[in-house]
């Protein structure tokens, strides 16, 4: 199980920071001197670590040739026509565009496989389904 503390004061209130697994991060939402990441960068981040991941996991139980994977990923805004198709996956407002580059001696098949598994990483797989998240006040 999963455990983050984030903590924010109020001389810094656009910085966060996060306690996990020993270390301190920082998620900064400031426009001066930025101090780290924002925290879509840690959502990408997420995707594309688990994705890179897991195709190596795949791969290597294939015994395939996979040497190296790269990832680069952007969220952006897409805005649906009108509304016309908003029922519809596509036309949800945020997106997350994902670049994936396989190095190694891979066939067209293997390459096409791979592609598919980079996007049934548990991370991926769990923001797409969406999540409940529940806020519990403490005293």
């Amino acid at each position: 199980m999963s455990r983050v503390k984030v903590s924010v004061d109020k001389e810094s209130s656009l910085k966060a920071e996060i306690e996990v697994a020993g270390q301190t991060l920082v998620i900064d939402e400031s426009d001066k001197e930025i101090a780290g990441p924002d925290p879509y960068d840690y959502i990408l981040s997420a995707i594309g670590s688990c994705a890179a991941i897991t195709l190596h996991m795949y791969a290597k139980h294939k015994q395939w040739p996979l040497d190296r994977v790269e990832i680069k990923l952007k969220h952006e805004r897409k805005h649906a026509d009108d509304c016309e198709h908003c029922e519809l996956d596509e036309a949800r407002l945020t997106q997350v565009v994902k670049h994936v580059k396989l190095y190694g001696d891979l066939d067209e098949k293997q390459r096409q496989r791979l592609k598919q598994i980079s996007d049934r990483c548990p991370v991926q797989k769990t923001l797409v389904a969406g999540i409940t998240v529940k806020s519990i006040l403490e005293h």
